[in-house]
């Protein structure tokens, strides 16, 4: 429906059931300074108050408040799209789940309280698959377990994740009962190299110790292999894991067995030592050697939470929980349209422009790996020449 008490909707005489208007191109505030907006301040980094001086020494007074507005109309515009985008993500057999904290304000007691975006990537390109990638970002104001199990409730596949204890009842491992089985048929967990390797590093860099240097270069070796094997199809990739990934972990085990059973239980090398070669861990660590699809590494799910990073030094927290949903919305769009290689001011402008009019049944039509924008007037003219 029309989004009527907005400012940016000018125009009212065409609107569609199921979808608020987008704003005219006559109006000051249509679709490209609305892209602009929200562009500037999910992909830009820009917090309002910023972009509303910024606007106001170019000679143009738009408050605060108006320009959140404009922001939440947009959320309001894109909320399809995001639909639909989480759709794709899950609907493919290997998803990369993560998240970071999120500050959000909390008016009543006079400071921020920790809500947090978890991210699930969708990125099939290092098989040789067509699908397209994808992000799908969801708020939540807590960390507990009882969020990924509510937004994965339908998946059914690989859950590549660190080793956070929240998402164990995915995977039906239950450490209070001491059960360490690979977990129920639809999901199955693939745990991260990177952050094994990032503890031993840490170890190497605190101590300069020896074992925790040799153990990182035993894992580089590993990651080798996956440098010059990715882009194959799933059926050679398992044939090379098998055949020199499989040796190289098995080595990798016994030797880090044999020097953790060498060092006081209470250090911070044992520790993350264990980390890697614990019951609970080890099989999903070496999950991928068994699935050419999976990834030895999370490493998709980290990146895609880098603008998040940056913003949240920017804008410094959201205002409500409902901003911590917008903002995983736009995250969402942004974040896709980065992993497809499109500009996500110039999509966003383009959404804009013709959601309203666009019949909800034929929604993907305008998921950014299926729309195909013009290049700009510059390049165009560059490229002519």
């Amino acid at each position: 429906m029309c989004a009527r008490s907005t400012p940016v909707c000018a125009a009212h005489g065409s609107c569609r059931p199921g979808l608020p208007h987008a704003p005219s191109n006559g109006d000051c505030r249509g679709p490209a300074l609305l892209a602009r907006v929200v562009a500037s301040k999910y992909c830009l980094h820009q917090p309002l108050y910023r972009q509303s001086q910024v606007y106001l020494f170019a000679g143009v007074p738009l408050e605060r408040s108006v320009l959140a507005q404009w922001v939440r109309a947009g959320d309001e515009l894109v909320s399809p799209l995001v639909l639909a985008i989480r759709r794709h993500v899950l609907s493919g057999g290997h998803v990369h789940a993560d998240d970071t904290p999120l500050p959000v304000l909390d008016p009543g007691r006079g400071r921020t309280r920790t809500g947090y975006l978890w991210t699930y990537v969708r990125d099939e390109r290092g098989w040789g698959s067509q699908q397209p990638p994808a992000v799908w970002f969801e708020y939540a104001p807590g960390r507990g377990g009882e969020h990924p199990r509510e937004h994965l409730r339908d998946y059914r596949g690989v859950v590549h994740c660190d080793g956070y204890a929240g998402m164990n009842e995915l995977f039906g491992l239950f450490p209070h009962r001491r059960k360490t089985r690979a977990g129920p048929a639809r999901m199955k967990r693939s745990l991260c190299w990177s952050h094994a390797r990032r503890k031993l590093f840490e170890m190497f860099v605190a101590l300069n110790s020896p074992i925790a240097a040799e153990a990182v270069d035993w894992i580089d070796a590993l990651y080798d292999i996956e440098r010059e094997i990715r882009g194959l199809d799933p059926e050679a990739r398992l044939i090379e894991r098998k055949t020199r990934a499989v040796p190289l972990l098995t080595d990798l085990y016994n030797w880090l067995t044999s020097q953790v059973a060498r060092l006081p239980k209470s250090s911070a090398l044992a520790r993350a030592i264990r980390y890697t070669i614990k019951p609970a861990h080890w099989p999903a660590l070496t999950y991928y050697s068994t699935d050419g699809r999976a990834e030895m590494g999370n490493n998709a799910a980290e990146r895609s939470l880098r603008d998040v990073a940056l913003g949240r030094r920017s804008y410094l927290f959201a205002g409500s929980d409902a901003g911590g949903e917008r903002a995983a919305s736009m995250y969402s769009l942004i974040g896709t349209c980065k992993l497809v290689g499109i500009d996500p001011e110039a999509y966003l402008r383009f959404v804009f422009e013709k959601i309203a009019d666009h019949p909800i049944t034929r929604i993907y039509e305008l998921l950014p790996w299926n729309v195909k924008l013009p290049l700009p007037q510059e390049a165009a003219v560059g490229k002519a020449a």
